[in-house]
């Protein structure tokens, strides 16, 4: 009987051990139902434990920490942790007490088994950092989206949604009032231009040769008086336009004179034709962006009458008002002119310049800024009045408040090296600064007005039309050459003292040192320049001693467009 008691003790004993073993090396992922002996014991987590190390997270969904060494905790209160920055994409896996600080913030929701990523502000900025309390629970991260699933924040985004459905059908309502009366006064406005007598030789009624045909605004400065949507033409036929002979080549396309005819009769008006071969899209799409802009209107840039894609000809097409006159290069190289043509052509280039720079339109309506980058006198025309206008935006820049510094660093050093500022001759533009484009503009613009100067015979003895730097460089002179010239030598094209005998000329002089100083931020503004020339007293008019340009060459010259890039 002993020995039958003895051997149930030691039976009993031996389960009583087993239970105990079994209790401790449970399953430690499920925590809530351990048994409470568990708790008394406690044991280190094992947690995945790497330095920062390249991520192939995306922010979105589930990913793995690719860390490939599991550690013991040092302390058995310690939980597993992970960092994801979102700046580098690098994750970064360890263990952590949670009543300590971990870069600057206490950890948050550790006692579960997943790792949900949340966006966190700390010390070193902004990063997602999760937290959990399971085994190698850091190894997959969860990032969970704004709202998440709970459906208490889904019902907020309902009631939202739905209290802002009135107002958006409102919106909707005003848009639609407003496109309708913009119709029904277009609609009358065809009807009076239709029925009033035309101004001009031609034909009395608009142009049908285009869906997109818009009646704008008469220009008597040019030898295109009506014109098309400033835009892509988006007929399937191109239009009835007619090649005549070429009057320009630069880098990327070809000028044209051309007809476009008004069917059903037999009259035409004449236009430029401004030919990009299929290659040089990125610079047709630019120069049709700029141009398409509405604000961009102006007496003093060139009008824009529309583009097309020519696919049968492989070509891309801007259509413009035609300026027989030609460039202002061309037509100081056969022209004098007088002082009274001087400040015509000098002011009318400040003021499309300042227009081109400005914020705003001229009725106060706001405006997105643009710079030229390649301003010289081969890219602006003399119109019929003798006044300037802008044209060849073919490396222009719109400066809109979404380019980062990043965009402005990737346009480059552009323009034609003669006319380069000294900052864009070293690529050294402050980017933080959208102004900075706008004074590198300003640098160009001295050297055409000095140009334009130059030619006027109020400063007596008048030479030869040169261009900027004239013989110190090359016909086509290459970055370097003018980085000697302009940044070493701070050399800038010559004013005789001959000059500063006319007050006026003096006058103009003065405001072109101040645009080519060599410190940007020192330059004067073109709306200022505009201004300048504009209010200089008529009396300086009685100074000059010839009231019209005297020609040097015959009128019935033919034209062609020279490149200086």
């Amino acid at each position: 009987m002993t020995a039958v008691l003895m051997e149930q003790y030691w039976l009993s004993l031996l389960c009583w051990g087993t239970f105990l073993i079994s209790s401790v090396v449970m399953d430690r992922s499920g925590v809530d139902g351990m048994h409470p002996l568990y708790n008394a014991i406690p044991i280190p987590q094992l947690c995945k434990f790497c330095d920062v190390e390249a991520s192939n997270c995306k922010g979105i969904g589930t990913c793995e920490s690719n860390c490939s060494i599991t550690a013991i905790c040092p302390n058995a209160d310690e939980i597993c942790v992970a960092i994801w920055s979102d700046d580098n994409n690098t994750i970064e896996t360890l263990c952590h007490k949670p009543s300590e600080l971990l870069y600057g913030i206490m950890l948050e929701n550790y006692n579960t088994t997943k790792c949900e990523m949340k966006k966190r502000m700390s010390n070193k900025g902004p990063f997602h950092i999760c937290s959990c309390n399971a085994e190698e629970c850091n190894d997959m991260l969860m990032f969970t989206l704004p709202f998440g699933p709970d459906p208490t924040n889904n019902q907020v985004v309902l009631v939202i949604l739905v209290s802002l459905l009135p107002l958006l059908v409102l919106a909707v309502l005003v848009i639609a009032s407003f496109y309708w009366y913009r119709m029904y006064r277009r609609r009358k406005l065809d009807e009076w231009e239709t029925k009033k007598p035309s101004k001009r030789k031609g034909p009395k009624g608009p142009l049908d040769c285009s869906d997109a045909c818009a009646i704008m605004m008469d220009d008597d400065r040019s030898d295109s008086s009506s014109t098309h949507a400033n835009n892509l033409n988006h007929n399937t036929e191109p239009l009835p336009i007619e090649l005549d002979l070429q009057v320009g080549k630069g880098r990327f396309a070809e000028v044209y004179k051309a007809k476009l005819r008004q069917s059903p009769s037999e009259q035409f008006e004449t236009v430029a034709v401004k030919i990009f071969p299929y290659e040089e899209y990125a610079s047709w799409k630019n120069e049709k962006d700029i141009f398409s802009d509405i604000d961009l209107k102006h007496e003093n840039i060139l009008h824009f009458l529309t583009a097309e894609e020519r696919k049968v000809e492989k070509q891309y097409w801007l259509i413009t008002a035609y300026h027989p006159r030609g460039n202002l290069q061309e037509y100081l190289t056969r022209h004098l002119i007088s002082w009274e043509d001087l400040r015509l052509l000098g002011g009318s280039l400040a003021r499309g310049v300042a227009h081109l720079h400005s914020d705003h339109t001229p009725c106060g309506r706001p405006k997105v800024p643009i710079v030229h980058r390649d301003l010289k006198s081969s890219n602006i025309l003399v119109q019929n009045d003798l006044t300037c206008c802008l044209c060849d935006f073919g490396l222009g820049l719109r400066l809109d408040n979404s380019l980062s510094v990043d965009d402005l660093a990737n346009s480059g050093q552009v323009g034609t090296a003669r006319y380069m500022a000294p900052e864009v001759l070293e690529s050294r533009i402050n980017l933080e600064n959208i102004e900075s484009f706008k004074q590198t503009d300003v640098y160009s613009m001295a050297l055409v007005l000095w140009e334009i100067t130059s030619r006027c015979n109020a400063i007596g003895e008048v030479k030869d039309y040169e261009p900027p730097f004239g013989s110190k460089v090359r016909e086509h002179p290459c970055v370097e050459s003018m980085k000697d010239n302009v940044l070493r030598d701070r050399g800038r094209p010559e004013i005789p003292n001959s000059w500063m005998k006319h007050q006026g000329v003096a006058a103009v002089c003065s405001t072109i040192n101040e645009c080519w100083d060599h410190d940007p931020e020192a330059r004067l503004t073109a709306q200022c320049v505009a201004e300048r020339l504009s209010e200089m007293d008529d009396d300086l008019d009685k100074l000059s001693t010839c009231s019209s340009s005297e020609e040097k060459i015959p009128e019935d010259c033919s034209v062609s467009v020279s490149d200086d890039k």
